[in-house]
């Protein structure tokens, strides 16, 4: 093992053990030595099962199978979750070919991130995944199951499955992909038309017809966000079945890998004897993985406030020091859009999951000595599904990359760095997704434009006011000001400024996620404007340097005269339309961006 990554795991392991002792109690006392329903009232039982049909009531009524829990985040408003209409009765059907039962538990919300982008709604996406967690509880609360299969993929919705299953660690769990749509238009062409349109190039006719052929299919969306950094952590953490993240939908592959999940699940259940609930899997080994990981292909940064929620969710205090830490040794390995021109379906063709996993394992950048869904150890992800005569069967992957332009060996990285820097200074402290930004960009100094809306940035862009070199501060979009919604209006304006010539940089309290781009930006910045962080007194014309080599934050003011400074007011009408009224007790609970956004930290805090 790579000593950086011991060390950090030890750290881990040390920082996190009177929370993650008291989680595996609590865990291991939740868990029964038979089905949990046979402690049922007979009425309770007869209440959860009473719209089974025959042969499942009977199954379920002599203890003689599993019974496991669907927790569905199914809907037609998101292409990848889409193909989820008909797994609740795959799954069931597959549970039945071999004596076991399962029920629908339960549905999670899920809205689209890309639907919601620049609009109110996209305020309600961190609280979403704080709502889907709790669903997941509430679905799970019945004490009817043995097992569970959680059916998500798109960004806060697999955060928010982990958390809640998390706290019902007793039970095996598996989550199940959907897959990749197929490509369609490449991702720089439409990033393309987004910077023409913006510059008044391009008509919204040309600009609507170049994202219909982008998102086009049922599916995941192709470039690598949060959505598609999901299934790859999830997979690394040994929590899907080996190779199955970007597989395509409809596919006969794809409906022969979720049938096997459904038997999979089953042979870890107590009545299987070989006992793998959640909680035993998610530990510091495999958090450690998911990072590793998510630095060797320059994942989305909405990970840098998912992972220590969902760590903390199993008892595990992993903090952006960590995830730092692990960066400086972690090499990048593949270049995906916006990292690169290629999408995930190209990422898969060159070799996949497969190459990665068995790339990191022979540096020493993986623990082996893990648990998965598929058995001990992780060397199980070095190898791929295939369909032989209608069978699934598993191969050894990939010994090399076929494309080096999209995936590369430990040998030939592209860069002997990941993808994350932690930046800190007397602005607070944020996230750079350096892997991104090209390296003569990654350093700006420049004067502060001091913005509170998106529309204020775009607004300024077509008046002519931002032809020169500066550091846009858009403020008071953390967590507790206005939910922290994702900032993508405005990426294609700078985009445009910066391809113009001009130094340009963001500093934001707010979220850029998974599309983070080529502009070099500070993000997640805290404290946040809206609890006093400093950058409620910035003003226009103040120098900011943006250091994204060294890591640094800083406002280039005198700091007496900075402290003397009236701190501003965040926006009078923030919180209220679209439903975001209904937040506001959420919003007023949510820790900062370091420590996972979430308004369960408090209460998970009460195990150490």
């Amino acid at each position: 093992m790579h000593p950086r990554v011991l060390e950090v795991t030890e750290r881990l392991i040390s920082r996190s053990r009177a929370t993650r002792e008291a989680y595996l109690a609590l865990i291991r006392g939740a868990a029964s030595d038979g089905p949990q329903r046979a402690r049922l009232q007979c009425a309770n039982f007869a209440h959860g099962v009473a719209a089974c049909g025959t042969e499942d009531k009977n199954n379920l009524r002599m203890m003689n199978a599993a019974n496991v829990a669907i927790v569905s985040s199914y809907n037609d408003m998101l292409s990848a979750h889409q193909p989820y209409e008909h797994y609740p009765e795959q799954l069931k059907h597959a549970l039945r070919e071999i004596g076991s039962v399962g029920q629908f538990a339960g549905g999670v919300p899920a809205m689209c991130d890309g639907v919601t982008q620049g609009e109110p709604g996209m305020e309600l996406g961190i609280a979403s995944r704080e709502v889907i967690a709790m669903s997941t509880a509430v679905a799970l609360s019945h004490n009817m199951f043995d097992a569970a299969i959680m059916l998500g993929i798109c960004d806060k919705i697999v955060p928010g499955l982990m958390m809640g299953a998390l706290r019902f660690g007793h039970l095996p769990t598996i989550f199940v992909p959907g897959g990749p749509m197929v490509s369609g238009i490449s991702n720089k062409e439409k990033a393309d038309v987004r910077q023409r349109y913006a510059e008044g190039k391009a008509s919204r006719e040309e600009l609507l017809e170049t994202e219909m052929k982008s998102y086009h299919s049922p599916g995941t969306c192709t470039f690598y966000g949060t959505a598609n950094t999901n299934q790859l952590l999830m997979e690394v953490m040994g929590l899907h079945l080996p190779g199955a993240s970007f597989v395509n939908p409809n596919t006969p592959l794809r409906d022969a890998l979720t049938r096997e999940a459904a038997h999979q699940i089953t042979r870890l259940t107590k009545q299987s004897g070989n006992f793998m609930p959640l909680g035993e899997i998610v530990d510091e080994r495999s958090l450690v993985n998911s990072i590793v990981a998510l630095h060797a292909t320059g994942g989305s940064t909405n990970h840098t406030l998912h992972m220590p929620a969902i760590a903390m969710a199993a008892g595990i205090q992993l903090t952006w020091q960590d995830m730092a830490d692990l960066s400086e040794v972690v090499p990048t390995l593949s270049h995906v859009y916006p990292n690169g021109k290629a999408d995930i379906n190209h990422f898969q063709a060159a070799g996949g999951m497969s190459f990665l996993i068995r790339e990191l394992l022979e540096a020493g950048l993986l623990h082996e000595n893990v648990n998965t869904v598929a058995g001990h150890g992780l060397s199980r992800y070095i190898q791929e599904p295939f369909l032989e005569n209608g069978e699934l069967v598993w191969r050894e992957g990939p010994i090399e990359s076929l494309d080096e332009n999209i995936l590369r060996p430990v040998a030939r990285a592209f860069s002997p760095e990941g993808g994350l820097r932690v930046m800190e200074g007397n602005l607070g402290r944020g996230v750079m997704k350096v892997s991104a930004v090209a390296p003569e960009h990654q350093i700006v100094e420049a004067p502060a434009v001091v913005f509170q809306d998106q529309q204020d940035l775009a607004d300024a862009f077509k008046a002519g006011l931002l032809e020169k070199d500066f550091v846009a501060v858009m403020r008071f979009q953390g967590p507790r000001s206005n939910g922290m919604p994702e900032l993508h209006k405005m990426t294609p304006f700078l985009g445009v400024l910066q391809d113009r010539g001009f130094k340009v940089a963001l500093v934001t309290d707010g979220r850029m996620s998974g599309a983070s781009g080529k502009i070099p930006a500070a993000i997640h910045v805290c404290p946040e404007a809206f609890v006093g962080g400093a950058l409620a007194r910035v003003l226009d014309g103040d120098i900011i340097r943006v250091d994204g080599v060294e890591g640094t934050l800083q406002l280039m003011v005198d700091a007496d005269e900075f402290a003397a400074r009236e701190p501003a007011k965040g926006l009078l009408d923030n919180g209220i339309g679209c439903g975001r009224e209904l937040f506001g007790f959420m919003r007023m609970a949510f820790s900062s961006a370091e420590q996972g956004a979430s308004a369960f930290t408090s209460a998970l805090e009460t195990l150490k």
